[in-house]
């Protein structure tokens, strides 16, 4: 195993333990609004606090880019740590099971390592660049669905930036009728670990952070699978929109989902 995703796996476990003790006492947490919809807790922020704390000590001289507190280190760094301590936290605050932790490193801009730590279920998802993708050490593959009619995909609802809502009803209620069904559970980290280990067959969302989608994308590329944003390129971590799937689910997820882009959806 990589040394980085060693490290990785310990700020993971680290963050988990003080993401498990807090939900027992989801009531008493101290919510703060970032904007609608869009919520932090103390636990988010001793989560990351945790993670950064473990990444320092082994790596002084990478850069950091996490969702609470933005990029921290050097600008030019050769590595950057991309880091989301509790995905799903919306879930998370009404006792809902379905969150994760999520690291990433990027080496000059490409992704090399994954974590995503589901804490509730002690599920650890990784990857590093070309070795393939594991849950709890059990090498994972995506699904062998080839129909669009028969995957079931996930998504996440805009609940952020409503500029694209209709073009993504439109999507919706398209592929709601051409699937074997949809699933929103709130968490893209966890959505995206999901297709890798195939419980889901495809997955697409638009206005997503870096740190929600870096490790589950390499989760997916290292399972088999494809992952691009709307124009089909690889800027999915530039544009926020994101489309994964099986080789030939991802095909035809992407036919629909292009056939609705306007310019201001582009890519």
């Amino acid at each position: 195993m990589h040394p980085a995703l060693n490290i990785a796996i310990k700020a993971a476990r680290r963050a988990g333990q003080i993401i498990t003790r807090a939900s027992h006492d989801v009531d008493l947490l101290k919510v703060t609004a970032k904007r609608q919809s869009d919520f932090v807790t103390e636990v988010d922020k001793a989560a990351e606090a945790a993670i950064i704390e473990v990444l320092r000590e082994a790596y002084p001289n990478h850069a950091i880019l996490a969702e609470e507190s933005g990029a921290t280190g050097p600008q030019q760094a050769e590595y950057q740590w991309i880091i989301d301590p509790l995905d799903g936290t919306t879930n998370f605050i009404h006792g809902f099971p379905q969150y994760a932790i999520s690291i990433a490193l990027a080496h000059n801009g490409q992704v090399t390592q994954a974590v995503v730590f589901d804490p509730e279920r002690n599920e650890l998802f990784t990857a590093s660049k070309g070795r393939g993708a594991f849950l709890n050490d059990r090498r994972i593959r995506v699904s062998k669905r080839a129909k669009l009619e028969e995957a079931l995909l996930g998504t996440g609802f805009p609940y952020r930036c409503f500029d694209h809502v209709d073009t993504y009803l439109a999507i919706f209620k398209e592929l709601t009728q051409k699937t074997a069904g949809m699933r929103r559970p709130g968490a893209a980290a966890l959505d995206l670990a999901w297709v890798a280990c195939g419980r889901l067959d495809g997955f697409w969302e638009f206005g997503l952070s870096p740190w929600d989608m870096a490790a589950g994308t390499l989760l997916i590329s290292e399972a088999g699978g494809l992952v691009s944003d709307l124009a089909g390129e690889h800027a999915y971590l530039d544009s926020g929109n994101v489309l994964a799937g099986t080789p030939k689910v991802f095909s035809q997820l992407l036919q629909v989902v292009q056939s609705h882009r306007t310019p201001a959806l582009s890519a």
